[in-house]
């Protein structure tokens, strides 16, 4: 049981590096809509990530690649409107960032002004750093993402655990360690080794977020909608399914759609 209370004080930037000095471990989910994000946040959630994983879950898109800005945006007002205390992230979605500083600053203070966000999260190292730096010389926090990276699986052309070989690992160490420097908060790790995931936890001082890393870094996400076991089409080994909503919600809606069949629903008592 959460021993979140009304009273427990929002979470920000800073509070995420005391949680990780004092060994609190940050717990992350992701939330696209208002009515989950109240829930999430009143169960007292510390980070949630509007995660341009919306593409997949909300939109049923194959690959993330395809969700806009202007969507991204729509998900985050929903989701401030919900919130309190959580510290809420906004992917920047795919061609925002990569190629061009000056766009990547436009489109993260669209993200900020036009959501009330707290931040934003992008994929990659070295190859945006002109990017990162711009939107954090503006003012706006910027929350790292390394390890497989989704945006870019046409060029990995699949999802299977990065940074196994040498070289890779050597990049990722070093992009980590570039992102801190430049001014990250934060970092999350997809999918990599745990061994590598906790000696980059254990070398940087901004906190490190885990999905499929291991549990030695300093909090962990996962996707909502695979957590609660609405979705049921994808397994991988880090997922812990917590509910079982696929069958839950399929009964519910079989139980309703009987009843008006049968004319049990409404009742007399469920009428004016």
């Amino acid at each position: 049981m959460s021993v979140h209370t009304p009273n427990t004080r929002k979470v920000t930037t800073h509070r995420l590096i005391e949680m990780k000095r004092r060994g609190e471990k940050i717990s992350m989910l992701t939330a696209y809509d208002y009515s989950m994000a109240t829930l999430i946040d009143k169960a007292g959630i510390d980070v949630i990530l509007v995660g341009d994983s919306a593409s997949n879950v909300m939109a049923g898109n194959v690959t993330t690649l395809p969700i806009t800005l202007d969507q991204m945006i729509y998900h985050g007002k929903s989701v401030m409107r919900a919130v309190n205390r959580a510290l809420v992230v906004v992917d920047m979605p795919f061609g925002t960032y990569q190629g061009n500083s000056k766009e990547a600053l436009a489109s993260a203070i669209r993200i900020m002004k036009e959501t009330h966000a707290d931040c934003v999260k992008m994929e990659g190292g070295a190859e945006i750093r002109e990017s990162i730096e711009r939107i954090l010389c503006a003012g706006i926090p910027v929350m790292g993402h390394l390890g497989l990276t989704p945006q870019s699986i046409n060029k990995f052309g699949t999802y299977t655990v990065r940074a196994k070989e040498e070289a890779e690992a050597q990049k990722l160490i070093e992009d980590a360690r570039l992102l801190q420097e430049i001014g990250c908060f934060a970092l999350v790790l997809e999918k990599i080794p745990a061994d590598l995931a906790k000696r980059v936890a254990e070398e940087l001082t901004i906190p490190v977020i885990g999905i499929g890393a291991g549990a030695g870094v300093d909090g962990q996400v996962l996707v909502m909608h695979d957590m609660l076991g609405i979705n049921k089409d994808f397994s991988p080994r880090f997922l812990r399914r917590y509910a079982n909503l696929h069958d839950v919600i399929i009964d519910a809606v079989g139980n309703y759609i009987n009843d008006v069949k049968s004319e049990d629903f409404p009742n007399e008592s469920e009428q004016y």
